[in-house]
């Protein structure tokens, strides 16, 4: 009888990459580069050392469950510091901004997919959902930094932002919901699984996002409540993000998915004063958990797709670009100055967290919907994105210092 076999391997594997990516972490926050950068490039040497070594082949089962763990996590978090309430009453200063970015955004992404590139109607639609996404975390780093976030124009970034994620994950859902019936492809058929597709996914967010208001209104507040009575702070905080776990595995039980759900479960929390504050506890959970996302995009990354991925990366990074800044930098200019519409406009330039989740997704459903070299050009263009941003802030945040004295409306 065989002893049986343990999984020091996979842990090793696992406590190795957990000490990387801290490294990682720690060592390009002082730089100019993300971190996400350093954990697709990780990623993307794993998968290489898991082909070369047999030890650790079932390494990419470990780094896919961590990655869906992180997924969940990013999403949560995403849809934490969304109050609803809040951005309801900045749409009449962020709307214009907000509507052209997603329509021109939209439009573009599907353009150079579907006709320029020959990807076709299912890719381009993918695309088309994912350049609308807005990744501001890498640039209020630099607001930050240079003590410029609580401007006028800080703020406004923020709301846009917000924005920029609740459509987007909203357009995700619908485009997933729609996909899967456009396998075979047709303008006629398009018309058709719209209608057919529209209807079901309004039925279902309608349900779901019932089912969330009334806990959001009627539970939320008293589970907080009792809880922070019976359990520590630390405690406390784990058992909320606990319940945000079990929300997005209900959500993709249900036919959504993990990232929807997780969202929606951190939009539940989000109203409350109380729940905010647990930002600062989950910190030391979201940092172990949310770089592994990113690892499990570079790790399915194949490496023979990055010459093609690379190529048409660029080319899709350059739309990306100046498609953020005309899209919500035009109209700030026209409602204030130019200057501002240059930064807001660059500052909303990231891609990266939901930009991601849509491609991995995409792929998920086979070649058909998005193929690795789809794949790999918007990882270029997430990377592209992600330095190019924070480096032309700085430099314009130095020589544009942004007014805090005046205080800003909530």
């Amino acid at each position: 009888m065989h002893p049986p076999s343990d999984a020091s391997h996979l842990i090793l594997f696992t406590g190795a990459v957990v000490v990387t990516t801290m490294l990682v972490k720690g060592s390009l926050e002082r730089t100019a580069v993300p971190p996400l950068v350093g954990y697709l490039l990780l990623g993307v040497g794993l998968s290489w050392v898991s082909d070369v070594w047999p030890l650790f082949a079932e390494a990419g089962q470990t780094i896919g469950f961590f990655g869906q763990l992180g997924l969940v996590a990013l999403l949560f978090r995403v849809g934490l510091k969304s109050d609803i309430t809040v951005l309801v009453r900045q749409l009449r200063n962020a709307s214009l901004a907000w509507i052209l970015n997603v329509v021109l955004a939209g439009v573009l992404g599907y353009y150079l997919t579907a006709s320029v590139l020959g990807y076709g109607l299912v890719s381009g639609l993918i695309v088309g959902a994912a350049f609308t996404a807005t990744s501001v975390g890498v640039s209020v780093k630099v607001w930050e930094e240079k003590d410029a976030l609580n401007s006028k124009n800080g703020a406004l970034l923020v709301d846009l932002a917000e924005l920029d994620d609740v459509s987007a994950v909203v357009l995700m859902a619908l485009v997933f919901t729609l996909v899967p019936l456009l396998q075979n492809g047709g303008a006629v058929s398009f018309v058709s699984a719209l209608g057919t597709a529209g209807l079901g996914f309004v039925l279902k967010m309608a349900v779901f996002g019932a089912l969330c208001y009334l806990f959001a209104v009627f539970w939320e507040r008293p589970l907080t409540s009792f809880l922070q009575s019976v359990e520590s702070r630390p405690d406390s905080t784990l058992t909320i993000v606990g319940f945000g776990f079990v929300v997005a595995a209900l959500a993709g039980m249900l036919g959504f998915s993990l990232a929807i759900g997780a969202f929606f479960a951190g939009l539940v929390f989000s109203r409350d004063p109380k729940c905010i504050s647990i930002d600062d506890a989950f910190v030391p959970l979201y940092d172990f958990f949310s770089p592994f996302f990113f690892v499990s995009i570079g790790y399915q990354l194949q490496l023979g797709a990055i010459v093609p991925g690379l190529e048409m990366g660029l080319v899709l990074a350059v739309a990306a670009v100046g498609v953020k800044v005309a899209a919500n930098g035009l109209p700030v200019a026209m409602l204030s100055d130019v200057q501002s519409g240059t930064l807001v406009g660059m500052s909303m330039v990231p891609r990266a967290e939901i930009s991601l989740v849509i491609m991995q997704k995409g792929m998920q459903l086979g070649d058909w919907a998005v193929d690795q070299a789809l794949f790999g050009a918007m990882v270029t263009v997430s990377a592209i994105t992600c330095l190019v941003s924070p480096m032309l802030v700085r430099f314009l945040l130095t020589r544009w210092p942004q007014d805090t004295s005046k205080t800003q409306e909530p």
